[in-house]
């Protein structure tokens, strides 16, 4: 993707290590006017050649800040272009070879509970060095829920998943848990809005949902590919459409769907982190993914990216280290992203493998219908 550098703030580190700390963090303050909803659509006849499509002002800092971050050997590996095929099958798995991240990643903290409190001596943001934070995101103050978020710091994710692939923390410092909470589920939405490639995507993994590190933090990074939970066709849960249930697809999840900012936006967060909130207090793993998508219904595969899609899927607990199968499912695998770990699986994967791996993760039917019912019932008081 083509960068232009920003002129107006420099998010590269100064030459000297030394000097990055001296440098404090650069600020990156966007408008509400930058958030673009509707004409962002993936070229039609060469989905991976991104070189020309138009970037903004939140793509050309975060690119340009990460690509010199690999210049300078902040990575544990350093990611070159990645073997990607589409699984042949009705789903359309976008598959992709990433051995380093599955040798080299951070071991995954001993995870107990989906509640589990912030523990100051294990690893966590506050102990990172400070050429890792790209830059704090920061919204211009504009009404009052602007008024209560709180600055989010960008910062590389040294084990990458993909080009671009960033953490976004809200103030380290707090020592919040693994638990999504509103501030940062905006931040991650306007994010998304804030680029202009379509695939540039947000998730966030719960505790016992894989995530690896008991601090507050979403995932975010840009994938050339479509990916099915785009235009995964859906049905409504309820008569007003806050909640839609996927449909055709190995992973059903929760669809959150907006086609607004402003309150709409609001609306959706308030309802998502109902949700998940019951999950968390009910010990329930979950994996939440945002990306540019279609409208809830039944969409065609090249139907317009006119919304923002909100994914949740309730899972299965998966407590400790987990390496058996071709990749691990959390957030990315569950909307249809496999990073998978050696040669030989990256080969011989196929989608009835792929379905059969990400189904074993998830709820039993008994379960998973009780949980409709109970995030169903959290998404009346809106009207109330």
């Amino acid at each position: 993707m083509a960068v232009v550098e920003s002129k107006e703030t420099s998010y590269l580190l100064p030459p000297n290590p030394e000097d990055w700390e001296k440098q404090g963090i650069p600020d990156f303050v966007y408008g509400q006017k930058e958030l673009t909803m509707e004409g962002i659509h993936w070229p039609r006849n060469a989905p991976g050649a991104l070189d020309t499509l138009p970037v903004s002002r939140f793509d050309s800092a975060l690119l340009s800040a990460w690509r010199q971050r690999v210049e300078l050997g902040l990575f544990r590996y350093r990611l070159g272009e990645l073997q990607t095929r589409i699984l042949p099958g009705s789903v359309g798995f976008v598959a992709q070879l990433n051995i380093e991240r599955g040798v080299q990643r951070r071991q995954p903290q001993n995870i107990k509970s989906v509640r589990q409190a912030f523990d100051p001596e294990q690893f966590n943001f506050n102990k990172i060095r400070p050429g890792e934070v790209l830059f704090r995101l920061h919204p211009e103050p504009n009404g009052q829920a602007v008024l209560e978020q709180e600055d989010i710091l960008v910062v590389i994710n040294v084990s990458p998943l993909e080009w671009g692939h960033v953490l976004l923390v809200p103030e380290p410092a707090r020592g919040h848990p693994q638990r999504l909470l509103p501030g940062v589920l905006r931040a991650g939405l306007e994010a998304v809005l804030l680029s202009l490639h379509p695939g540039f995507r947000v998730g966030f993994n719960s505790l016992g949902g894989l995530a690896s590190v008991n601090h507050l933090h979403l995932h975010g990074y840009y994938l050339a590919h479509r990916l099915p939970v785009e235009g995964a066709p859906s049905t409504p849960l309820d008569p007003e459409g806050h909640m839609h249930l996927l449909q055709a697809f190995p992973a059903p999840g929760f669809l959150f769907y907006t086609s607004g900012s402003g309150p709409d936006l609001e609306s959706l967060i308030s309802r998502v982190c109902r949700a998940t909130d019951y999950l968390s207090d009910h010990e329930i793993a979950h994996n939440l993914f945002i990306t540019r998508g279609s409208p809830p219904g039944k969409p065609s595969p090249s139907s317009p990216l006119t919304g923002v899609r909100v994914i949740l899927w309730a899972r299965k607990s998966s407590f400790g280290i987990k390496e058996s199968g071709a990749f691990n499912v959390a957030l990315c695998e569950l909307a249809g992203h496999l990073p998978v770990k050696t040669s030989q699986d990256f080969s011989s994967l196929t989608e009835e493998v792929a379905v059969a791996l990400i189904q074993d993760c998830l709820l039993p039917q008994d379960q998973a219908d009780d949980v409709q019912a109970a995030l169903l019932a959290l998404m009346v008081p809106e009207e109330l």
